[in-house]
């Protein structure tokens, strides 16, 4: 069974960064302090029914897209995609450096 706090964490995390703002921001936008914003993103307080509203509209989504999966599927195939360009550069710049 998936963690809820996790994928809210990740999902609120991940749209909040998408629309530039920091956590004290998005605090002030929901009336909340940042560390409460904080305790939410890394998953150690889990957001009441009125506040996971006030987020989705602060983060201009649908409540289900705070717990949305794809989302975390859609970040994790970014990320080894990343991995493997990285990978690719590294070995193309060393057989550069051996050509030489």
């Amino acid at each position: 069974m998936t963690d809820l706090r996790k994928v809210l964490a990740f999902n609120m995390k991940q749209h909040r960064k998408k629309l530039g703002l920091s956590q004290a921001k998005l605090a002030e936008m929901v009336d909340v302090s940042d560390n409460h914003i904080a305790l939410i993103e890394t998953g150690r307080r889990f957001a009441s029914l009125s506040m996971l509203v006030l987020l989705a509209k602060a983060l201009e989504i649908d409540v289900l897209e705070l717990f949305s999966i794809e989302t975390i599927k859609l970040n994790e195939k970014k990320n080894i995609k990343e991995a493997i360009l990285a990978d690719i550069d590294h070995i193309l710049t060393i057989r550069l450096l051996e050509g030489e």
